[in-house]
């Protein structure tokens, strides 16, 4: 029998999707699965872009451009302009998703071993476009205590070694729903400019910001313009994960004629997919409004809710639709697969992501679970009470050694 490439081997599983079977099971045993682990949410997909999809009149569904439709990156272009990102047409290809943006970016901007930076926990999809790459991730570790605000300036730098290329962030983060601040930015640009350093930012989730919090782009980050590269997709933003369209921008021409060849060699990103994310530009301002209340009520209910149950700590999100819990288990993975095997409240259970996966190292993550708020209220509360219960007859429950900091984080 051949053998499985050591890449291969080494590629890590998703701990987003990796429990789907126990879910599946306990579907078909009547069991209401309510699903919090994968960031699909619920909220309608502008009507504008449903239309375009409807009103195709095309003989032939032909490739596009290797770099999207000259139409779409110009509408691109504007939508930008329009959050203060002075980009034109030209800085912009269209990717399968952000998922290619950042893997064409590592490949592009790496060799083999070379390494990048990237702060924890973060998106467990990391891993796998590095593993694809061959770039080895370095990770530092931000902490639930500071609700998992960026590291000290002073830890990445001493993590800059010779091999090291580039620094990667998610602002608004998955998982932890952190909104980077100017200062932290501005840091950030400070030891990206004296090291000249890439500087990946992953911000899809760009429009979900609350309380009053404004959104920084690292593309406005004066002095680094050639060092930043922007992920970008419309999965999150409308509500079109099945899209599967995003965006690399960068200022950099020489970098993006490089990721043109990437480009060409996959032909063209999904043709009905960028229809639908052209005629998305047009969504209305209040769509966004209205999405941003709506993920603002679901945040307060779920973290408000989850901080009232004993022994559980959740800092409280200023951005994206999600948010890490540290729970009074001996191992989130096994509560999380307990929950699905074992145990159900009034006919429902919950699905959850291990933060075990969105760590390089499971330990860090032992006890955390990642929740994606992009459900229904009702079904929200419904997850706070079946939680609560489980927590009461979980085998593997320890006892609340954090209530002091729970408490300072309810208020």
């Amino acid at each position: 029998m051949p053998s499985i490439s050591k890449k291969g081997q080494a590629m890590p599983p998703s701990p987003i999707r990796k429990l789907v079977p126990f879910a599946e099971a306990a579907r078909d045993r009547g069991i209401e699965v309510i699903h919090l682990n994968i960031g699909q949410p619920d909220i309608h997909t502008p009507e504008v872009a449903l239309e375009a999809i409807r009103q195709v009149d095309r003989q032939v569904i032909e490739y596009s451009h290797s770099a999207g439709f000259a139409s779409y990156r110009a509408g691109l272009a504007r939508y930008y302009r329009d959050h203060g990102i002075e980009v034109d047409a030209e800085h912009i290809l269209v990717t399968t998703g952000g998922s290619e943006a950042l893997l064409f970016g590592m490949m592009a901007c790496f060799d083999p071993g070379d390494e990048l930076i990237v702060p924890e926990p973060y998106y467990a999809n990391y891993n796998g476009f590095a593993v694809a790459a061959g770039v080895k991730v370095v990770p530092i570790r931000s902490t639930i205590d500071t609700g998992f605000a960026l590291p000290p300036i002073a830890d990445l730098e001493r993590s800059i070694g010779p091999r090291t290329r580039g620094i990667l962030i998610c602002n608004p983060g998955n998982p932890t729903g952190y909104l980077y601040s100017r200062a932290e930015l501005e840091a950030l640009r400070d030891l990206v400019k004296k090291h000249d350093l890439y500087l990946f930012a992953d911000e899809v989730y760009r429009e979900f910001c609350y309380d009053g919090a404004e959104h920084v782009s690292a593309m406005t980050l004066a002095g680094i313009e050639e060092n930043v590269v922007l992920m970008d997709s419309v999965s999150k933003r409308y509500s079109m994960c099945g899209a599967r369209v995003g965006a690399f921008v960068t200022r950099n021409k020489a970098l993006l004629e490089v990721v043109l060849k990437f480009a060409q060699a996959r032909l063209s990103p999904p043709t009905f997919g960028q229809i639908a994310s052209e005629a998305a530009l047009r969504t209305p301002a209040s769509y966004f409004a209205d999405v941003r209340t709506e993920y603002t009520q679901r945040r307060d209910l779920l973290v408000d809710g989850l901080n009232t149950v004993p022994g559980v700590t959740c800092p409280k999100p200023r951005g994206a639709f999600y948010c890490v819990a540290e729970l009074p288990v001996d191992d989130a993975d096994r509560f999380c697969q307990w929950l699905l095997e074992e145990f159900a409240h009034e006919g429902r259970t919950v699905m959850m992501a291990p933060a075990s996966g969105f760590y390089s190292e499971p330990g860090p993550g032992r006890s955390q679970v990642r929740l994606a708020y992009v459900l229904d209220q009702d079904r929200l509360r419904h997850a706070v009470e079946v939680l609560r219960e489980a927590l009461k007859v979980y085998p593997g429950a320890r006892t609340p050694d954090r209530t002091a900091q729970q408490a300072d984080l309810r208020n």
